[in-house]
This record gives C-alpha cells, structure tokens and sequence, in this order.
C-alpha cells in the first residue's frame, strides 16, 4: 500500500468493527461498539476526557484487554491468530511511566526486544546505536547510563527507542508526555513528528490535552463514554465540531481558541506567487495565533508558509485566518454513531 507521497507506508492498516469491552458488574460498556479503519501510516490521535475508553480502546489492539465483542485487523490478521507474545513484539508500545527496567543501562533497554527475538548481537548493537541517535540521545553519552541517570525528558525518549527498536509496523502510546513539563513535552512532540515522518508508522496515541492532539494528529478520535463521537481531522474537530460536547471539548466557540489550535498549513489556501520569496516565512505547523502575531509585528498582510525543511510551499493570509475560524455549525443531533463514522 502507499503513504501519502506515494511511496511504500512502514505502517499497518487498522480496521476495528464493532468493538465492545464490558467490565463485569459495570453499569456501561467502557468501550461500546467502535467501528475505525486507520490508513498505513496515519498518525491518529485518541481524544477524549478520563473514563472515556482511549487507553481501554488502545489496550485492546495489543491485547492488554481481551474486547469482549466484535473484531481488530492489523493488515487483514485478526490480532487472536496470533498469540498474545508475538502479537505485542510486532507492535510498540510508550506508556507514560517510561516502564524503563531500572537496574540494566540504556542500551539494554533499548535492546530488550531485539534480544528476546534473537536477533545478531552485531545487528542489535547497530540499531542500537541508529535509535539513540534517531530520538536524540548521542550513544557514546547516553548508551552506557542507567535510566535513574537521566532526565524525564531523556527517559521518554529512550522509552520511544525501545519501542522502536524491533521496526513495529504499528506504535501504540498512552499519554507518554503527560508527566512532563510544557517545554519538555513541546520539544518531544515535534521529535516525534520527525520520527513519524522519516520512519511512516501507523501511531495511535491517547491523550486528553486537545493542543497536544492538533499539534500531532492527522486525524483525531473524539470519545464519549466508550463511543465515537466524531472522527476527522483536527482542522474539521475544530472549526466543524460534531456536536456540543466536542465545541466544548476544543473550546470552538472561542475565536482565540480556535486560532490557537488550527495549523497554519491547514488554513493556506494561497498557493505560491511570484512574490513568495520577498514573503515573511512562517512553519506550516506554527498556529494561526502565531501568524496573527507575526504579521501585527511585521505589518505583513501576507506569509510564506515553509515546511519542515524551511521550503516555501503555500501562502497564508489574513482572508484564509478569517475563513478558517468563521463561526461554525455543530450539528444538531449530539449523538454519532460510531459505526457510521
């Protein structure tokens, strides 16, 4: 299958139908009747308030919890035709307390998988080496600490090369930045953008906090107690929210807030002109609070928006700013049938 720039996706499709957990004695289904089918290579990102089933719903992929009804696909294998263990080493998986083994140092941790695989001792030194390099954390500094040596930050990032280390085709990761601080946690959000780009795994990541999840996701998940309420992408959960309870999940009826969670790159419609390179530039995953500030500043009326490899690539101006946080319509109806979405 392709990824979006036609070239063959690392990443898993996912398909979940119908899927339902019951806990026993509890009054409602922690997860009630998910229908989602995820692209290879889509980063989607699990919105919801606490209780809602984001990590029940996560914990079900990796069978952590077995679902109690309907069925999960990783590429067509339904996740029983293969037993619990081998299932889990072919997926990663990032929880927020890092689950570092604190007594071994970095570079074992790191080689945890590789080595229960049985991979050449030669081969798991060499992607090793490549992961810490990848996440940051040069191997000649970090390889040979123990995990109580590091910051948080620092922590996190080798748990992400831990789950990297035996090339899953699917990332699952449950809060991982949650206990950090803002400018820790904003630092790593842009690393792991990076990582998806160069490495296309399909991620799901769970998280309550609606910033993190425009900043990361291609498309998001908004749960309700167990159901789909609304899923699209973070541009559309802004500025077209389903209904109340989602407005009020993003804050949609604040024009500040909306401009403080809708991308730049989402909202240029201008393509480029022969004025583009006499442009001030802005980063398309800059919001449009940022471009507003930049061009208060700059008297500009009009911004070059770059990517993330400082290339001009569309034009932002202050008619699109307007056109992407006019007034929205939420629907009527405030219930949405996870099966229909």
């Amino acid at each position: 299958m392709s990824d979006r720039n036609g070239e063959t996706a690392a990443g898993s499709a996912i398909r979940l139908d119908h899927v339902v957990k019951r806990y026993p004695g509890a009054e409602r289904a922690a997860v009630d009747d998910v229908t989602l089918a995820v692209e290879p290579g889509e980063f989607i990102v699990l919105l919801g308030p606490s209780g809602c089933g984001k990590t029940t719903l996560l914990k079900m992929i990796n069978r952590i919890h077995e679902p109690t009804g309907g069925s999960i696909h990783i590429d067509d294998i339904e996740i029983h035709d293969l037993p619990a263990s081998a299932l889990r080493r072919r997926i990663g998986y990032v929880i927020q307390q890092t689950g570092l083994f604190p007594h071994i140092r970095v570079e074992d941790n790191v080689a945890t998988v590789p080595s229960l695989l049985k991979w050449d001792k030669s081969r798991i030194r060499r992607r090793v080496r490549e992961l810490l390099e990848l996440v940051g954390l040069p191997p000649d500094q970090y390889a040979r600490r123990y995990p109580m040596q590091l910051s948080g930050g620092e922590q996190q990032r080798v748990g992400l090369a831990r789950a990297l280390a035996a090339e899953p085709t699917t990332m699952l990761m449950d809060e991982p930045f949650g206990a950090l601080d803002a400018i820790t946690r904003t630092r790593l959000q842009s690393e792991l953008r990076r990582i998806h780009r160069q490495l296309g795994q399909t991620i799901l990541f769970v998280t309550h906090d609606i910033d993190e999840a425009v900043r990361l996701a291609d498309r998001i998940v908004v749960l309700r107690e167990g159901r789909v309420v609304q899923f699209a992408s973070p541009l559309e959960i802004v500025t077209a929210p389903a209904d109340s309870f989602v407005a009020d999940l993003v804050g949609a009826d604040d024009v500040l807030r909306r401009m403080s969670l809708i991308p730049v790159a989402s909202a240029a419609q201008g393509g480029l002109t022969g004025r583009s390179s006499d442009l001030e530039e802005i980063s398309g995953s800059a919001f449009l609070r940022d471009a507003i500030g930049q061009m208060v500043e700059t008297g500009a009326d009009r911004l070059a928006v770059v990517d993330e490899d400082g290339r001009p690539v569309s034009e932002l101006s202050l008619d699109d700013i307007h056109d992407a946080v006019g007034e929205h319509e939420p629907a009527a109806d405030p219930t949405v049938s996870a099966g229909d979405q």
